[in-house]
């Protein structure tokens, strides 16, 4: 039950008077056990301040919308709501949950039950919708040495490739799925790409498409950022890896860890929505790596992160080493949800590359709330080396699959309705 709840709306006559919520004289909503406040739907909250309250009290986020209808409100938290034309009220839950090394190692039945609680804070939050995204990969050039990465630029047996923009929209254009309803652009980090391919391409499909969309190009300057943006591009993707310098050093991960984070916290600080990553099971990484990973995304501006098990890639530095335990992966990504409740935090791929069967819908099972589609052609869909040859290639059909599976339904919006929605940052 929620001791005190934070209303965020653009109503102006929406208030809180005598424990009742009122909509001039009119009752809306009464919360019996606990407090409400009322704001301008403008506020902005720092994580750092819900914490604090959230120590004293449960606390939730909502969003009032006068303009929504259908058959009442969502009450996962128990909110009462009595007016019939309600129909949107979206939930930010904060939380006080820390990582722990107990939860990082959990097995048997102790994983069972961490992957649960995500499980239910998941569909509480967000009930039984599934964002379903489609990615497509429009160049393996790239101008990182990463150790961990088969596009690295010291590949010289990797074939490279630069996608044609126009031939691209149209392969996208009729070959994307009508459950789709976000684009992600990737590519090595090839600014030579961004120019050519990306900018171009965001411009087609903002022109052609209601698609929300997002890029994942690596660590660029601000100028093409803001250019990204102009194009209609409003989500990025850029991953920390290890939050473990030393580590971060010895992997030849992009320049500095400390010049990643400040590209985070950069990109977010101009108007972007960003989500982030890192790979749990590296060579050399500890269970101490991992929870300083956690925390280290739990600090950061983000509006999603992933957590990828290593795979050795095919032609790195790493070839020969183990794969990362897939239990561990599931395991952060149980953490990452209870830490955060509110974030995207996709069922990669790489979750079926070691040797899993089920390791999709087991993300699904352990907080997962996005899934991607591969729209990459599939003459160009090999040279994309992230780490071997043979990949898993998420299908629309396949995704929808696991999704049922998961007894799951995909989402009717996309990822950026969703973040539009007043969120702690």
């Amino acid at each position: 039950m929620i001791n005190h709840l934070i209303l965020l709306t653009e109503e102006q006559n929406l208030h809180v008077a005598d424990g009742k919520l009122l909509s001039g004289q009119r009752k809306i909503a009464i919360e019996s056990s606990g407090s409400v406040q009322c704001f301008s739907a403008a506020c902005q909250w720092s994580q750092t301040a819900l914490e604090l309250l959230a120590t004293q009290c449960p606390v939730a986020m909502a969003r009032w919308d006068k303009h929504a209808h259908g058959k009442g409100g969502m009450r996962p938290m128990r909110f009462c709501v009595e007016q019939a034309g309600l129909s949107r009220f979206t939930l930010r839950v904060s939380s006080t949950y820390r990582p722990a090394l107990s939860d990082l190692v959990a097995q048997g039945a102790d994983q069972a039950a961490l992957h649960e609680q995500a499980a239910a804070l998941t569909r509480q939050v967000f009930g039984r919708r599934v964002f379903v995204r489609a990615v497509v990969e429009v160049s393996n050039f790239c101008r990182e040495n990463c150790h961990y990465c088969g596009m690295r630029r010291d590949n010289r047996a990797l074939t490279r490739f630069r996608s044609t923009p126009d031939q691209l929209a149209e392969w996208i254009l009729s070959r994307c799925p009508p459950s789709v309803r976000d684009l992600n652009i990737q590519g090595g980090e090839d600014p030579v790409a961004v120019r050519e391919v990306v900018l171009p391409l965001l411009r087609l499909l903002r022109r052609e498409t209601d698609l929300g969309l997002g890029v994942c190009c690596g660590t660029l300057n601000k100028t093409l950022y803001q250019e990204l943006r102009e194009a209609g591009a409003r989500f990025y993707v850029l991953k920390f890896e290890t939050s473990h310098r030393p580590l971060y050093s010895a992997l030849q991960a992009p320049g500095t860890l400390a010049e990643r984070l400040q590209h985070i916290r950069l990109l977010a600080a101009g108007g972007w929505r960003v989500s982030s990553g890192f790979i749990a099971g590296l060579p050399r990484q500890t269970p101490a790596n991992l929870l300083g990973d956690l925390d280290t995304a739990r600090r950061l501006p983000l509006a999603g992160c992933s957590v990828s098990p290593f795979i050795p890639g095919e032609s790195t530095p790493l070839s020969e080493d183990s794969a990362g335990d897939l239990s561990l992966t599931l395991n952060c990504m149980a953490m990452l949800r209870l830490m955060r409740p509110e974030w995207l935090i996709p069922a990669v791929s790489a979750l079926c590359l070691n040797g899993s069967t089920d390791g999709y819908r087991r993300g699904l099972g352990a907080g997962a709330n996005v899934v991607t589609v591969n729209l990459t052609p599939p003459t160009e869909r090999d040279r994309y080396l992230l780490y071997k040859n043979h990949r898993v290639i998420m299908t629309g059909e396949r995704v929808l699959h696991e999704i049922e599976r998961a007894k799951l339904a995909p989402a009717k919006e996309s990822l950026l309705d969703y973040l539009a929605e007043p969120a702690a940052i």
